[in-house]
Order: structure tokens, then sequence, then C-alpha cells
């Protein structure tokens, strides 16, 4: 099956004839024709970041940047306690494998378990893949 699709390949390739000429007009390269400022080397120079026009009083009421809708304003900061409490642990730092192994597995709260099964497979996995690799 092969053999035949390369032969009606190889067929299709050779009726093709190419001038130098076509290949010469068909790889021409072209530049952009836009006028350069005088003094400037290529965009560089407005490429720099702008500097903001918000006022600090503004950047530290608001989340700016945070609106997604057309006719929408940028949400305002609230006080701390407005926000969930589970908010401030996502941050927080999760135990390792190493860490989770060495605990005892009946003890672990739900998420520890379901992170330590995860990290767990995913270490017998790589182990086996390599041991496969070696062979």
């Amino acid at each position: 099956m092969d053999r035949v699709m390369a032969m009606n390949h190889a067929r299709f390739v050779s009726g093709i004839l190419v001038s130098k000429e076509a290949v010469g007009v068909a790889c021409h390269r072209t530049f952009a024709t836009g006028k350069a400022k005088k003094g400037s080397k290529g965009g560089a120079a407005s490429d720099a970041p702008k500097a903001s026009t918000l006022s600090k009083e503004v950047k530290s009421t608001t989340v700016v940047g945070a609106n997604i809708l057309k006719d929408g304003a940028d949400p305002k900061i609230l006080p701390d306690s407005e926000y969930p409490d589970w908010l401030w642990h996502q941050l927080d730092k999760r135990p390792a494998l190493s860490e989770l192994r060495r605990k005892n597995i009946e003890t672990l709260h739900y998420a520890d378990l379901k992170r330590f099964v995860k990290l767990d497979n995913r270490a017998r996995i790589k182990e086996n893949n390599s041991v496969k690799a070696k062979n």
C-alpha cells in the first residue's frame, strides 16, 4: 500500500515542470515599505512601557484591569473581612509526596489524601516509564 502511494506521489511530482524564472518570482522576498522615523533604529523606542496615568489612590482602591464587561467598571478592593476565609489559604504551601509518605494515611485530611494518591500514582508511572525506557 505504501509503495503504491509513493509511486503515485512520484508520478505527480515528476509531472510538474518548474522553470528557474517561476521559482525566482515565487521565492522573491519583499519588505514593508513604511517610512522609518529619523534617528530611530526599528521599533525599540516605541515598545518601551508607558508611564501609568492612574493615580496611586485609584490603584490602591480598585483592582485595575479586572473588568471584563464592556460597560462595567473595575471592582473596588474590599476590606479583608469581606472576603471568605478559604481565600486566604489558597497560596499556602501544600505538602510534598515525601512528607505525605511519612504521615499516617488513615489520619490525613481528604484533600491531603487525594493529593497523596495523585502524586504517588504520578511517581509510579514515571518509575515504570524509566524502567521500560532502559530495556
